[in-house]
């Protein structure tokens, strides 16, 4: 899979901090906050788009991924009465250790960018070994998902392990929900989730992956 990027440098003070954007805008694809969840809802490419930037934040600890979703337009489709408000995304590594609350002023400073293509053929290849749900219950188990909500944008921080496991839900979105839609058409949804049973949220919500092929133009 080659995922073009532009990679961003912005200084804060005496830290410099490292931002990675996709190079093309996912303009079929909105994250909404719910408050007690939070659905996303992606066509084809977005989700492939997804999927190998949730695959670079496992192999990147040292940036921030960031997704601009939130002047996105909704799909063509029935919006739920209680829609919440659109966000970004941004995806890291918790060994970063980055405040949420510097994210505003780091987003304002950011550049034009560098151009840049990266290979991620583990993207194409699925999410491999993945950790015995059993283990993901322990106590001692750090692979789990955190997020923080700041200037109406969704930080996941997580480990590399966890989300090199689950850009697999992005990526089954992208590979099953175009011929799902066609073949149930009394029933065309296709979604799947981070779900809370599956032992990878720790301090986070839910999140609820939806297909969905009618966009506005």
């Amino acid at each position: 899979m080659k995922l073009p990027v532009v990679v961003h440098r912005a200084r804060l003070g005496a830290d410099e901090f490292r931002v990675v954007r996709p190079a093309g805008p996912l303009s079929r694809a909105v994250l909404i906050d719910h408050d007690r969840h939070l659905d996303a809802y992606v066509d084809q490419d977005a989700a492939r788009g997804i999927a190998g930037l949730w695959m670079l934040a496992a192999r990147s600890p040292r940036s921030l991924i960031h997704v601009p979703l939130r002047a996105n337009r909704m799909p063509v489709r029935e919006v739920p009465d209680d829609a919440g408000s659109r966000l970004d995304l941004v995806l890291l590594h918790h060994s970063l250790q980055f405040a949420p609350s510097h994210w505003k002023r780091v987003r304002g400073r950011l550049g034009p960018g560098r151009p840049q293509t990266v290979s991620l053929p583990e993207a194409e290849q699925g999410d491999g070994e993945v950790t015995d749900p059993a283990t993901r219950h322990h106590r001692e188990n750090r692979d789990l998902f955190h997020q923080h909500l700041h200037a109406e944008t969704l930080f996941m921080t997580g480990s590399a392990k966890v989300f090199r496991e689950t850009a697999r839900h992005f990526l089954d979105v992208a590979r099953k929900g175009p011929g799902h839609i066609p073949v149930h058409p009394g029933h065309p949804h296709f979604c799947t989730e981070l779900h809370s049973n599956d032992g990878i949220l720790g301090d986070a919500r839910e999140i609820h992956i939806e297909y969905c092929d009618q966009w506005p133009s």
